[in-house]
């Protein structure tokens, strides 16, 4: 099943004037300092990196390595990843690094690829945003090797291992 992001104008300036009071309930990662501590946590998709705080971590398929395309409008609902403090971590598996997306925004990256967190996973752990077409692409969570996940891990896996998911 495919999901698009609708964008309007109004719903635009409505979450930037929430950003900006900080009342959304998203994760704003450029501004929270917990957000670079970049780790591997189990949501419904398996394990997935996230932030500091728990929030699942996205990429964006008309994104490229090195190289955002996520420009205001589109940071609104996806903000940009804080930079890891590191570019090796014990449970990523993908080289960390960073990349500037329009703008002028510091972004994470793992494996080259930058790094997002969704304004509608409002709690540790949600994945709201896996698979929602918008801003030119689909995003999808991403795995400790830095890969796409694109899809449910088959409940009857209980070894925790990443096996056959696309990640």
């Amino acid at each position: 099943m495919r999901k698009t992001l609708l964008v309007s104008t109004t719903a635009v300036a409505s979450l930037l004037v929430l950003s900006a009071c900080g009342s959304y309930g998203g994760s704003n990662a450029a501004s929270s300092p917990a957000a670079g501590n970049i780790h591997v946590a189990s949501t419904s998709l398996g394990k997935v990196l996230v932030d500091g705080d728990g929030h699942t971590l996205y990429r964006l398929t008309a994104d490229s390595p090195g190289h955002s395309t996520c420009g205001s409008q589109c940071l609104a609902y996806w903000p940009a990843v804080a930079p890891a403090s590191s570019t090796r971590l014990p449970d990523v598996k993908a080289e960390l690094g960073s990349a500037t997306a329009p703008g002028g925004v510091a972004t994470a990256t793992v494996g080259g690829w930058p790094l997002y967190t969704f304004v509608q996973d409002s709690t540790a752990g949600d994945v709201n945003g896996e698979g929602m077409e918008s801003f030119g692409g689909t995003w999808y969570a991403v795995s400790a090797d830095g890969k796409p996940v694109t899809g449910k891990p088959d409940s009857d896996n209980s070894t925790g291992d990443d096996g056959g998911y696309g990640y």
